[in-house]
């Protein structure tokens, strides 16, 4: 991306300085980078509440690497929303993030050498599970305690 232009904002995406500063670093196109996150070959939830992560493979056998970016939903539809029983507040569910129809802020975008092993679920323990229950800040109910 060293002669290219850095992207423009539109009425489906805005770029944020992180992600052109680390294209530029990395190497990537835009247009590279809107093709992760169009089209990823897996998604995960992204480091940052509210964030997913996409991916595409790339390279060759023998050097495999893959191309990540990272991105939230500015706005979104009244189906991504859900509604929390005990607190009366809305939140996203990234299972709908795929249903929202908001501009999409891509926040940034890396290549990692070789290939990321697909993340688990984060084991909790017992009493802190029951906890979070109780007080219904669990998002994700398939979440198993650990002893």
């Amino acid at each position: 991306m060293q002669n290219s232009k850095p992207p423009r904002d539109n009425e489906k995406y805005r770029w944020t300085n992180h992600v052109v500063r680390k294209m530029r670093f990395y190497g990537l196109s835009p247009s590279r980078v809107l093709r992760v996150v169009n089209a990823p070959v897996r998604i995960e939830e992204g480091v940052a509440p509210g964030t997913l992560a996409g991916m595409q493979t790339a390279g060759t056998k023998s050097k495999p690497w893959e191309i990540w970016a990272m991105w939230r939903l500015e706005s979104s539809s009244p189906k991504s929303r859900v509604q929390s029983e005990k607190s009366g507040k809305q939140k996203l569910s990234t299972l709908d993030f795929g249903l929202a129809t908001g501009r999409k802020v891509i926040i940034t975008a890396w290549r990692y050498p070789g290939t990321i092993p697909v993340r688990s679920a984060v084991p909790i323990p017992s009493g802190v599970l029951a906890e979070l229950e109780a007080e219904g800040l669990l998002d994700s109910p398939g979440q198993e305690a650990v002893e």
